[in-house]
């Protein structure tokens, strides 16, 4: 097609409406759009905002701008659906009208290939002769009179069903060329068609007997009488279904605006529709502003700031070549089209037209970021909510002309250049699915971290939901662990006494870098029995091997604290380096010791260095007894220590990730997993408390602290391992499993200043009430002069909190009077319906999407829907 620019007369093809007209009819035409607009669609109900929900998995920020606790629930539907309540099935995919710019002075829309506009309801798009092109609002432009005279259309009704009416549609267009607009009559429950252009009352004729010699039966509208009983009749009568919308204040929905319920979160308490009522709630118009006479148009530009054309209606634009070329807004890309419109507020709103699934590619992956979160099993169920929450919640901001927000009050949605091939592959392979509870789309609330239980939908939202209940963030029962237990062979020794547990880490080590006299398993006997000088000698030529020293030369008492001592330095450090680095006051400083006097001078510095570094353990009542034998415990304590803290000891220290068919795997600094496999009888340790104990299994969920040796075949043949800090949950991977925020008594009183107007200066904060998940649902504030309580999703907005799962504990000052708070809490959102970063755990345990979802919906089945 021919590429022509859209002057200010707006007639780029027969069909399109002339643009010149007095003010007078401009207003009379305004309020005919009005009136069909809401006669033929009725069913477009205005909701309030929705309850912001901070719970996408990569968010940095909880949003608080609006009060979930004085939520309600509402269901709404607006489209026809084939089937019953048990097998619910959609006609075609359906579109989304994407919100991406309310109240914005200019907008850009352009491609990179060749850029088409379509004004209003015409459904031919135009190609422009501009890649680019720049959009305002202005002031309506003066209007020609001259096109009063064209106040005609023509109409064809009383067709049963919208397939009849497309059918229809598409034999006047091969017959005539004349596009028509498909209408319906919400009054007689039937469909029509408005047959091309505003015409004079020759052309209309002319247009009609050609369309009666090819079979249709098609009447005259007369616009300017039809203007006169709307201006004097209620919107609210819905009067005037058969109009032709006007370039004023509708747009036309998609043919695929299939199904749409929304239970929303907060201020509406409508009970849900059955569906029967839902069938009957259909349509492809839908009011997109105020009753209200239009003061607004819109004008583009081109790039060199000439003037394109103007349109008070809708402007649509998209790419003559989307796979490779999309349209872009802001010179960000989106799949499917961008609609513009002038509003009432006298700004912009920016629509992105779009198809679900392409919406859904788009959500997947800024909700569960597949770089941070890659588990497929886990993608799957954020697609199969995301796809849910989209259907049951279309329609929500449709007094604003479209369906959903791109924010978190809807879901997050930042177009093509945020997909991932992981997430896209998710969608695809859960196409048209969703999550159903008695037959209908649920609202698939999802919060980024749950801090390890969900909550009642009740103690949220103010309403119980059946499918919203609270469940534990984790596969339950100790079977719950097999997948990350590690098991050994071999014993972990006969040790009774406390001050011997630490050696049995020593022995480990020292046996895997080969020290020999050492026994398959240690006990206290041996621990506490003299080392004999053979096996001291033995140990420090091992020493000095490992430090890749000389075998120092050993006397017959190097089993006793003197001579041991300067032999270990020399296998470790070389001759020398005590008497070098300490001079005679050094020595007798280091060596405050009540037998001090019994260590020979020639091993004086050696004993004193080694006391200083804290290597050579004393006795409790603080002598060195140097002429005793030294045990096997305390001998190889000291080389082990020594060793270690000189980095002799080849062990590696790194963050594990879940264990794998009993392999230790390990993110490296590059984030990729490294596997290591572990030794049959590999010497095993946990820390509990402050202290190590060897064991025969340890369980790695992910994120625990390990410290570990390979073996010369690569194997781990010691495993050393800190419990995670964020327990075994499966939303541990979350960082915002655990936190902590302190409040100074001012910040708290300023935040709390409208829940708390009457109680005066704020002097404690107590809870009242917890849910089923330990969440605070009831607050109670103390101030000097009263009481109050703030209840439900409010606390953690008001208070700017990450949750409300948390406890408190104060501060004070020297009087004993509340200074602040500090609240220690887990989890990052609302906390109810699926824990998304918990869904990533699952997964990493072998659950399905299926087992995902119905783990934190009770009672939900999955449904095919087209």
């Amino acid at each position: 097609m021919e590429a022509r620019s859209l002057s200010l007369r707006l007639m780029p093809k027969k069909g399109f409406p002339v643009m010149r007209c007095s003010p007078i009819f401009k207003t009379l035409a305004f309020l005919i759009a009005i009136s069909l607009s809401l006669s033929s669609f009725a069913f477009a109900q205005q909701r309030p905002r929705d309850e912001t929900r901070p719970r996408r998995a990569q968010d940095q920020k909880p949003s608080t701008d609006t009060d979930p606790s004085q939520g309600e629930w509402k269901q709404k539907v607006n489209t026809t659906i084939v089937g019953t309540t048990e097998t619910l099935r959609l006609e075609q995919e359906p579109t989304m009208r994407i919100g991406l710019a309310s109240d914005v002075r200019s907008a850009t829309v352009s491609t990179n290939g060749h850029l088409m506009s379509a004004t209003d309801i015409a459904t031919t798009l135009i190609p422009l002769d501009v890649a680019r092109v720049r959009l305002e609002a202005h002031l309506l432009s003066p209007l020609n009179a001259t096109n009063e005279t064209e106040s005609f259309r023509l109409k064809l009704a009383g067709l049963s069903s919208r397939a009849e009416a497309d059918n229809k549609a598409k034999a006047i267009r091969e017959t005539t060329s004349d596009e028509s607009q498909i209408a319906f009559d919400s009054e007689t429950k039937m469909w029509g068609l408005l047959v091309g252009p505003r015409r004079s009352r020759d052309d209309a004729e002319e247009a009609r007997a050609r369309l009666e010699e090819a079979g249709f039966e098609v009447t005259i509208v007369d616009l300017t009488i039809l203007s006169a009983v709307t201006s004097s009749s209620s919107t609210d009568k819905n009067e005037s279904a058969d109009l032709p919308p006007t370039n004023s204040a509708s747009y036309a929905g998609s043919p695929s605006r299939t199904k749409s319920s929304a239970i929303t979160s907060p201020k509406q308490t409508t009970p849900a529709s059955s569906a029967a009522t839902k069938a009957k709630s259909s349509g492809n118009v839908r009011l997109v502003s105020r009753a209200s006479v239009p003061t607004r148009e819109l004008v583009a530009f081109a790039s060199s700031a000439r003037k394109l054309f103007n349109s008070s209606g809708p402007v649509m634009f998209a790419s003559d070549d989307e796979a490779n070329s999309p349209v872009r807004f802001n010179d960000k890309p989106y799949r499917g089209r961008i609609e513009v419109f002038a509003n009432t507020r006298g700004l912009l709103t920016v629509v992105n037209v779009i198809g679900l699934e392409d919406y859904v590619r788009g959500v997947v992956a800024n909700e569960l970021s597949p770089g941070g979160y890659p588990a497929l099993e886990a993608l799957k169920a954020q697609a199969i909510a995301a796809r849910t929450y989209a259907l049951h919640n279309r329609g929500q901001f449709a007094s604003q002309g479209f369906d959903l927000l791109p924010t978190t009050r809807s879901q997050v949605y930042r177009g093509l250049a945020s997909e991932h091939p992981l997430s896209t592959r998710a969608v695809d392979e859960t196409r048209g699915m969703i999550a159903t509870y008695d037959g209908e789309p649920i609202n698939a609330l999802y919060t980024s971290t749950c801090g390890g239980r969900t909550e009642d939908s009740e103690n949220i939202f103010n309403q119980a939901v059946p499918y919203l209940r609270g469940r534990e963030c984790a596969v339950e029962g100790r079977t719950a662990f097999a997948p990350f237990t590690i098991k050994t062979s071999r014993e972990t020794g006969e040790l009774r006494e406390e001050k011997h547990l630490a050696l049995a880490r020593d022995v480990a080590l020292l046996t895997n870098l080969n020290f020999s006299s050492m026994p398959s398993h240690i006990s206290d006997a041996w621990l506490s029995a003299p080392a004999s000088v053979n096996e001291v000698q033995n140990w420090l030529a091992s020493v000095a091997r490992l430090a890749r020293q000389t075998a120092p030369a050993v006397a017959q008492d190097v089993n006793r604290p003197p001579a041991f001592a300067t032999a270990l330095n020399a296998a470790v450090f070389g001759a020398s380096r005590a008497d070098t680095l300490l001079n005679n006051a050094d020595v007798e400083y280091f060596l405050a010791i009540h037998d001090a006097a019994e260590v020979p001078a020639i091993n004086r510095a050696d004993v004193a260095l080694l006391v200083r570094d804290g290597y050579l353990s004393l006795f409790p009542d603080v002598t060195l007894r140097p002429r005793e034998p030294m045990t096997r415990a305390r001998v190889l304590h000291t080389m082990a220590r020594l060793l270690e803290n000189r980095g002799l000891l080849q062990i590696q220290k790194a963050t594990a990730r879940p264990t794998s068919e009993g392999a230790l795997i390990l993110r490296s600094s590059k984030g990729k997993d490294q596997t290591i496999h572990v030794r049959p009888d590999a010497f095993l340790f946990r820390e509990i408390g402050e202290t190590i104990y060897p064991v025969r299994s340890v369980v790695l969920v992910g994120g625990e602290a390990v410290t570990f040796h390979l073996s010369a075949t690569g194997e781990a043949d010691y495993l050393e391992v800190k419990p995670a800090p964020n327990g075994a949950a499966a939303d541990r991977f979350s960082p915002f499993t655990n936190w902590s925020t302190e409040l100074s008594l001012s910040q708290v009183q300023s935040r709390l200043a409208r829940a708390a107007r009457s109680v005066g200066p704020i002097i404690d904060l107590q809870v009242s009430a917890r849910g089923s998940s330990r969440r605070v649902i009831d607050l109670e504030i103390v101030g000097t002069e009263g009481t109050a309580h703030l209840r439900g999703g409010g606390i953690r907005s008001a208070l700017g909190l990450r949750e409300q799962l948390f406890v408190i504990d104060r501060t004070f000052d020297a009087e004993g009077r509340v200074t602040g708070f500090v609240f220690t809490g887990r989890g990052w959102g609302h906390g109810v319906g699926m824990c998304q970063v918990g869904a990533y755990g699952l997964a990493r345990q072998g659950w399905s999407y299926e087992q995902i979802l119905k783990a934190y919906y009770t009672g939900i089945d999955l449904t095919k829907m087209y």
